[in-house]
C-alpha cells in the first residue's frame, strides 16, 4: 500500500486584531419598531488579500461588506435594521498570504414606515493604526 502525504502547510498566524463594543446605532423615539429579536445575530466573513494590498481602505472595506453581507441575512428573516453593532477584525498571515477576518453582529429589528439613513459602521477609525 501507498500513501501519498500531504505537503506540510504552516498553520495561520494572527497579525492584528481590533474589536469594537456593540454601539446603539439608532435613538428608539426615532424609530417605530415593530418587531426586536431576542438577541444578536452573528456573521463570520473571510477576505483573502494580496501582501501590499492590507491597506486602511481595504480594512475598511471589509467591515462595510461584512455589514451589508449581515443586512441581507437578517432581510431574509424579516428585519431591517441593525438596532446595535459591533465588529472585530482579525489579520492573519500564511508565508506571503494575507486574510482578514469580519465578525459582525447586531440586534435586529423590524421598523414600520421609512427607514432611516445607513450610518457607517462604528469606530471605523481604530483601523487607521493598523495597517502595516
Amino acid at each position: 500500500m501507498f500513501f501519498k502525504f500531504r505537503p506540510k502547510e504552516s498553520p495561520w498566524e494572527v497579525v492584528e486584531r481590533k474589536a469594537v463594543d456593540p454601539v446603539r446605532m439608532y435613538e428608539d423615539e426615532e424609530l417605530d419598531l415593530d418587531t426586536v429579536n431576542d438577541g444578536d445575530i452573528c456573521g463570520t466573513y473571510v477576505f483573502d488579500v494580496k501582501k501590499h494590498d492590507q491597506s486602511e481602505a481595504n480594512m475598511r472595506n471589509a467591515v462595510g461588506i461584512a455589514r451589508q453581507q449581515l443586512l441581507q441575512e437578517i432581510a431574509t428573516k424579516g428585519f431591517n435594521i441593525l438596532l446595535t453593532e459591533s465588529w472585530s477584525l482579525t489579520v492573519y498571515r500564511q508565508g506571503k498570504r494575507r486574510r482578514i477576518e469580519v465578525r459582525y453582529s447586531g440586534c435586529p429589528a423590524h421598523i414600520t414606515g421609512k427607514l432611516p439613513p445607513l450610518y457607517p459602521p462604528p469606530f471605523m477609525d481604530v483601523l487607521k493604526d493598523l495597517c502595516s
